[in-house]
């Protein structure tokens, strides 16, 4: 593997609180941290999430890893976090207009490849969060629980858009109608992660994958990102021309000419993400 550049930026790291932020070469490390609530969502936490995000993009990475700590990697939101008094009960969807639907367009617009490493239990909001990440490793203890219709809910955070398309109406709404465990097993056949494996490997393999990922052409990644969820809506037409008009913006890219001259002289390219 080529080596990779330093950040661009000033890589800023958060080492308490709900959320940290830990860099390695170019890779941010973005772990959930209120093991004890099973990485369940706060405002709190929301908030610390996107200033890590934002540190992540202000520090130059050229990839991030998503994971949680202890047990399991999010479930979803924490109801103690809500309020049930009557009259005055907890508006849900002001809480998913101000703090979850905002986390996953982040997610899908970073200009840098995405991976969840699925450590143990991923439900409700938690696993769709997982799903908002361009790749998903998972644990084999790991589960994905589209929890929601146990308590009278609809999945939410892109749940009802991610789930159909990555494996399809019937199951998808087999999972949401009855709530579920998926493991990680079969959530590999169904296609909805891209590998799993030991428990002891799983934060080992995410990172050697997220660090590979940065040493690729950044730029070219973005752009495939971009592609790729536009194509979920897209005529063929449109798909056509929006790979046309990414295909001439790379073709003047500094990775392009990199990678070309690096194949013509036989060698390994060193991308710059430029």
């Amino acid at each position: 593997m080529p080596p990779m550049p330093a950040p661009t930026g000033q890589p800023v790291s958060m080492d308490s609180g709900p959320v940290l932020l830990a860099w390695q070469g170019n890779v941010a490390v973005i772990t959930l941290n209120r093991p004890d609530k099973l990485n369940s969502f706060t405002r709190e936490m929301h908030g610390a999430l996107q200033q890590a995000l934002d540190h992540v993009e202000a520090g130059g990475a050229r990839a991030l890893l998503l994971t949680g700590a202890g047990r399991g990697f999010c479930a979803g939101q924490d109801l103690a976090d809500l309020d049930f008094t009557p009259g005055k009960m907890t508006d849900l969807g002001d809480l998913i207009d101000s703090y979850f639907n905002p986390l996953v367009r982040r997610l899908q617009a970073l200009p840098m490849p995405v991976v969840a490493a699925v450590n143990g239990t991923a439900a409700g909001a938690g696993a769709n969060l997982a799903l908002a990440c361009d790749m998903v490793l998972a644990a084999r203890s790991a589960s994905f629980i589209q929890a929601f219709v146990k308590i009278g809910l609809v999945p939410d955070s892109g749940g009802t858009w991610l789930l159909p398309k990555r494996i399809g109406m019937s199951r998808a709404m087999g999972l949401a109608m009855t709530g579920e465990k998926l493991t990680a097993e079969k959530a590999e056949k169904w296609g909805l992660v891209w590998e799993i494996m030991d428990d002891p490997l799983l934060h080992e393999q995410a990172l050697a994958l997220a660090t590979q990922l940065a040493a690729q052409p950044t730029r070219a990644l973005a752009a495939i990102k971009r592609a790729m969820y536009a194509s979920a809506t897209a005529t063929l037409d449109a798909q056509l021309d929006l790979e046309r008009d990414l295909q001439r913006e790379l073709g003047q890219s500094a990775d392009y000419a990199e990678g070309v001259n690096a194949f013509l002289e036989k060698r390994a390219p060193k991308f710059t993400g430029r």
